[in-house]
C-alpha cells in the first residue's frame, strides 16, 4: 500500500493506494434508536422485541446510520488535517464537490455496541478536459466492525482542485 495522507491534496500529488484511516464509530442502542426515530423508523431498529423477529435476530443499525457514521468521520478528518495544514501557513486547495458514489454495499449488519472503522484509499485518478482546474479522484471507502469483518463499502468519487492549472493547447 502506498502512504498515508495526512494533509489536505491537490490533484497533482494524489496517488492511487494512498491511504487514510478516518476513525472509529460506536454504535449504542441510543445512537442506533435516535438515528431510526429521525430517519428510518423500521421496527427492527426501533424495537427490540421486532428486532428479534426481524431479518437480522437483534437491534440493527440503519444502513444509513452507517453511511451517515462514515461521513461524520470523513468530516472531522477533513477539518483536522485542514487546521493543521493552515497552523502550518500551507495553502489549501479549495474544497470541491463530489460528483456522487458508487456500488454502495452493507455487507453485514452492524447492531448494537458494534464500533466501526472507516477508511478511504484512492485508487484511480483522471483529468478532466471540460473543467481542467479540477481531477477527478476515484477512492474506496470501507468500514469493519471490532472483529475487523467489513460491514460497509462505496466508490467514491471527488473532484480535486489542481494546483498549477495546464494550458490549452
Amino acid at each position: 500500500m502506498s502512504a498515508a495522507f495526512d494533509r489536505p491534496l491537490w490533484f497533482d500529488e494524489a496517488r492511487s493506494g494512498m491511504h487514510a484511516d478516518l476513525g472509529s464509530y460506536t454504535f449504542t442502542r441510543e445512537r442506533i434508536l435516535d438515528f431510526a426515530r429521525r430517519f428510518d423508523p423500521q421496527d427492527f431498529h426501533l424495537d427490540d422485541g421486532a428486532a428479534a423477529r426481524g431479518p437480522f435476530g437483534r437491534l440493527s443499525a440503519s444502513g444509513w446510520h452507517t453511511a451517515a457514521a462514515f461521513m461524520q468521520r470523513y468530516v472531522a478528518f477533513l477539518d483536522r488535517i485542514r487546521s493543521t495544514a493552515v497552523a502550518r501557513g500551507e495553502v489549501l486547495p479549495p474544497a470541491g464537490p463530489s460528483p456522487g458514489f458508487e456500488n454502495m454495499e452493507w455487507l453485514k449488519p452492524v447492531c448494537a455496541g458494534d464500533t466501526v472503522t472507516y477508511a478511504i484509499t484512492l485508487s484511480d485518478k483522471r483529468e478532466l478536459a471540460s473543467r481542467p482546474e479540477w481531477g477527478l479522484v476515484t477512492a474506496g471507502v470501507e468500514g469493519w466492525n471490532q472483529e475487523r469483518i467489513p460491514v460497509f463499502r462505496f466508490t467514491a468519487k471527488l473532484l480535486i482542485a489542481r494546483r498549477a492549472v495546464p494550458r490549452r493547447q
